[in-house]
């Protein structure tokens, strides 16, 4: 680390601005492998001290690194190297939990659980679940990952006749829904991008800002009720969506 940030070098007016050349450093070193995922940098005031560069400097170099996305901040507790994130390709012509999706890679999927809790439903909840205003809904909060990296916050609100416990869900939401009869078997999904607000992107280790992309998910029982209304929000460093498209039948709309 000494090495990383020691003051030779930062002498060359050809080199550029000096953040550009601590930012380009740094850069190098976390391509190299001189620092890996998970490492964690100096505090600002000792990398000026060591760099003998000034904290504005280091503070605008740490910055731009974080907005790329090669460096994450955690309140409290410092400036780390971020996880690499491996893209994703997610088919959007299967109905899939996000447990299945992972299982069906040779990937471990676990939940970082927000909340999970009864509640009075919101006007959104109402017209989406098709509810009455005395009804009440089962709400699930958390973070998706694979392999202990986040890849997508998923808010879920389900009628209790679903769900009458929502304490029961453990791992697979759909595994807990199949289990009472109630797993949907076809969904209306739209898709938009977003920009991740600072709790979202604190909760997906990327910076505020960051581009996401955001699925609101509809689930249909057989019998045309609604079962399942799940907002998710993606990084968008991690997911592609794939979709296959057919020629339409001949005398069709082209």
């Amino acid at each position: 680390m000494q090495r990383l940030f020691s003051p030779d070098g930062f002498d060359d007016p050809r080199a550029g601005p000096l953040y550009l050349q601590l930012q380009r450093r740094i850069a190098e070193a976390m391509a190299t492998g001189r620092l890996a995922p998970g490492d964690s940098l100096p505090a600002e005031r000792d990398m000026a001290a060591m760099t003998g560069l000034s904290r504005v400097t280091i503070r605008k170099a740490i910055q731009a690194l974080v907005a790329s996305g090669q460096l994450t901040q955690r309140r409290g507790s410092g400036t780390f190297v971020a996880q690499r994130v491996e893209r994703l390709e997610q088919a959007l012509s299967l109905l899939t939990s996000f447990t299945e999706d992972m299982a069906r890679r040779g990937r471990r999927g676990d939940s970082l659980w927000l909340s999970r809790s009864i509640a009075a439903p919101v006007p959104e909840e109402i017209m989406a679940l098709g509810l009455g205003a005395g009804d009440r809904v089962a709400r699930l909060e958390r973070v998706r990952r694979s392999d202990g990296i986040p890849l997508a916050i998923e808010r879920a609100s389900l009628p209790l006749s679903a769900l009458p416990d929502p304490e029961s869900v453990e791992t697979s939401l759909y595994a807990a829904l199949q289990a009472r009869g109630q797993r949907p078997v076809r969904a209306v999904q739209r898709i938009s991008a977003a920009n991740l607000s600072p709790r979202d992107a604190e909760l997906l280790a990327v910076p505020p800002g960051a581009a996401g992309l955001r699925i609101e998910r509809i689930g249909y029982l057989p019998d045309g009720r609604v079962v399942e209304y799940t907002r998710s929000l993606y990084r968008g460093d991690a997911y592609d969506f794939a979709v296959e498209l057919k020629l339409a039948p001949e005398g069709g709309l082209p």
